[in-house]
C-alpha cells in the first residue's frame, strides 16, 4: 500500500516529457482565453457526459507541475503547515545537517521536538529561505556601490 507522503512524489522520468508538455500546452491555451481568473475550470471527459470542476488556482498549480516533468524534473507536494524531518529541512536549505541544527538550536528557524526528533514546518523553512536570499541580495546590493562609489567596477 502507498502512503499518502509516498504519493506525493513524482520522480523525475516518471511522466513522459513528451506527454507533459503536450498537457501543459493544452491548459496554458485554455487558461489563456478565460477571461475571468476567479472562476472554476470546467473540464469535460473524454468518456461520457462528466464534467470535473476545478477552481483556477488548483489547474495553475497543476500547469506548474506539468511545467516541471516536461523539463525532466521531478516534483513532490507539501501542505504549508507539512513538518518534516531536520535530514528533509537541511537537504530544502541545501545546507548540512549539522548547521541546521545549528540555526535551529539559535532560534533563527522554529521547531518542536516530537520525543527526542526535531520536526520543522515547512512554511518556516520558505520564510527563512527568503529571509536568508533577501540579506544575500542586500549585502551583493552593498557590495556593488562599495565598488561603484571605490571606482572598482
Amino acid at each position: 500500500m502507498t502512503s499518502i507522503t509516498e504519493g506525493r512524489k513524482i520522480a523525475p522520468g516518471t511522466v513522459d516529457a513528451e506527454t507533459a508538455a503536450r498537457a501543459l500546452r493544452r491548459i496554458k491555451d485554455y487558461l489563456a482565453h478565460t477571461t475571468r481568473p476567479d472562476e472554476d475550470v470546467r473540464i469535460h471527459t473524454e468518456t461520457g457526459g462528466d464534467v470535473l470542476v476545478l477552481p483556477r488556482p488548483t489547474v495553475e498549480m497543476f500547469a506548474a507541475i506539468l511545467a516541471a516533468l516536461a523539463g525532466g524534473q521531478g516534483v513532490q507536494l507539501l501542505p504549508v503547515n507539512a513538518e518534516v524531518s531536520t535530514q528533509v529541512a537541511a537537504e530544502m536549505l541545501n545546507v548540512s545537517r549539522p548547521y541546521l541544527i545549528g540555526l535551529l538550536e539559535r532560534g533563527e528557524i522554529p521547531f518542536r521536538l516530537v520525543g527526542r526528533h526535531r520536526r520543522v514546518r515547512f512554511d518556516d523553512l520558505v520564510a527563512y529561505q527568503r529571509e536568508d536570499d533577501r540579506r544575500r541580495n542586500d549585502a551583493a546590493d552593498e557590495l556593488t556601490r562599495l565598488d561603484q562609489e571605490l571606482g572598482l567596477d
